[in-house]
């Protein structure tokens, strides 16, 4: 099967959600993967999920991949909408009533998910998933575009938590950490999960 050109996605990762900023950072390097993801993502059959706004990397994304000739879904809260930063040339666009209502939409309507650079939402929105993982709510893969090593500081913290033990080294081998577009969506592709015990310390009393 085709779409305006594009293999369609031959594996079970029908759509990617991606988190990022709706701002463009101050790395140019930054606006460069978000389209280079975008495009990698349309012509390699995958529909891209993501917040529905057309600023910033979110807007990059998209556009990319639209322009590609791929299928682009948004999630946007209508207090957005309000304020004119929604994309008027999706896919689909779904417009609901609140943040927590868009996390899970987004959340149910991907296979996989990804973050590009972002701040404190896009943060939030890639950890809930991937403690949602751990918690055996899903067994969906979880990503870091770590573009010019922007992510660093949070992987170190994340090894940091594994020093103290708060979070097993297993559990965080779940998470996959890449330079670039294309090995972050083969490794998304060919992720296997694990299930591992979430508690440390289960019987140490304090």
């Amino acid at each position: 099967m085709k779409r305006d050109g594009n293999v369609a996605a031959t594996n079970n990762m029908a759509s990617i959600c991606v988190y990022c900023g709706s701002s463009p950072g101050k790395d140019a390097a930054f606006v460069r993967a978000a389209r280079e993801l975008g495009t990698l993502l349309a012509k390699r059959g995958h529909t891209l999920v993501y917040g529905g706004g057309n600023t910033g990397l979110m807007g990059a994304a998209a556009d990319a991949a639209l322009a590609a000739g791929g299928r682009v879904v948004g999630v946007i809260p209508d207090h957005l909408v309000r304020w004119e930063v929604g994309h008027n040339g999706l896919t689909e666009q779904h417009v609901v009533a609140s943040m927590h209502e868009r996390k899970a939409k987004m959340m149910s309507l991907a296979d996989g998910f990804l973050a590009l650079p972002g701040g404190v939402g896009t943060l939030e929105e890639i950890i809930e998933v991937f403690v949602w993982m751990q918690l055996g709510l899903h067994a969906k893969p979880c990503a870091l575009l770590n573009v010019n090593r922007y992510y660093d500081p949070l992987v170190n913290f994340l090894a940091h938590m594994t020093d103290h033990r708060f979070l097993r080294p297993e559990q965080l081998s779940q998470l996959i950490v890449a330079r670039e577009p294309s090995e972050a969506l083969d490794r998304l592709l060919s992720f296997k999960p694990t299930i591992v015990e979430k508690w440390i310390d289960r019987e140490q009393k304090v």
